[in-house]
């Protein structure tokens, strides 16, 4: 009974990319797999991003092979922030978080990492700072001496 009510409540989870952020909300779906991303579905992104969203509802498929009954849910995305291969990076964490966090599967959770530990883990890589009188991180003024 416990269980029947978590099922129906919507759980969000957060992934992170550079300066992108996705909320995905996760509910109990109704027969099939159904994502959109800013209420737009997968098909609208370029055919790469499409397969990087992708990845985690194979991998899903793949572990839960035999118990198709787990993956039936649906995914909205909500993201921010960043340019297109961030929102997609961020958007895939989300969406793989969601799952594994929706399943409660320490397996789908062991086949992520083992795929690509971006899946789970964020990259926390961020820009390096400017320094001052310096036009870029690493780039020196020049100097001429005569």
């Amino acid at each position: 009974m416990a269980e029947e009510k978590l099922k129906n409540k919507n759980l969000v989870v957060i992934g992170k990319r550079k300066s992108a952020v996705a909320k995905a909300t996760i509910k109990q779906g109704k027969g099939k797999i159904d994502i959109k991303i800013n209420g737009k579905p997968i098909e609208f992104f370029p055919e790469l991003q499409q397969l990087e969203l992708q990845e985690p509802i194979i991998i899903a498929q793949d572990v839960f092979e035999s118990n198709k009954d787990k993956l039936n849910f649906e995914i909205r995305v909500n993201v921010v922030g960043g340019g297109l291969s961030s929102r997609v990076a961020a958007s895939r964490l989300a969406i793989a978080r969601a799952i594994v966090e929706f399943t409660k599967s320490e397996k789908l959770k062991k086949a992520y990492i083992a795929y690509d530990r971006h899946l789970i883990i964020a990259d926390t890589r961020r820009k390096e700072a400017c320094k001052p009188g310096d036009s870029k991180a690493r780039a020196r003024r020049q100097t001429s001496y005569r």
